[in-house]
């Protein structure tokens, strides 16, 4: 392959990239803790975008048992999207990510 076509493909590749980036960030990804007790919903960045608690085990939990379900399943749904984001990165670059001066790491919460 010439290097004209080889900057081609990394180009295309890019753009690929960029609206996989897009489309991820729109995405939910949700877990649940206790049972079902807790459930958390972050979006493609990793940001918690919401937190359910079901009301009717606050009458027989301690605080702390609260507290750690919630960051079960907010860590949870945080490494599905990150999870996720890493396996369609990896669909796209295939072997071209080993590349010296390869495509740049992704940046930001996903990192």
């Amino acid at each position: 392959m010439n290097i004209g076509k080889l900057l081609k493909e990394a180009q295309r590749i890019q753009a690929e990239i960029s609206k996989l980036q897009e489309e991820i960030v729109k995405m939910e990804f949700e877990s649940t803790a206790g049972g079902g007790v807790v459930k958390a919903v972050v979006n493609g960045s990793g940001q918690l975008i919401s937190i359910k608690i079901d009301p009717e085990i606050l009458k027989d939990i301690e605080a702390e048992e609260l507290e750690d379900m919630i960051l079960a399943a907010v860590n949870e749904a945080s490494e599905k999207a990150r999870s996720y984001m890493e396996a369609r990165m990896a669909e796209l670059t295939g072997g071209l990510g080993g590349l010296p001066g390869g495509f740049p790491p992704i940046t930001g919460p996903m990192a």
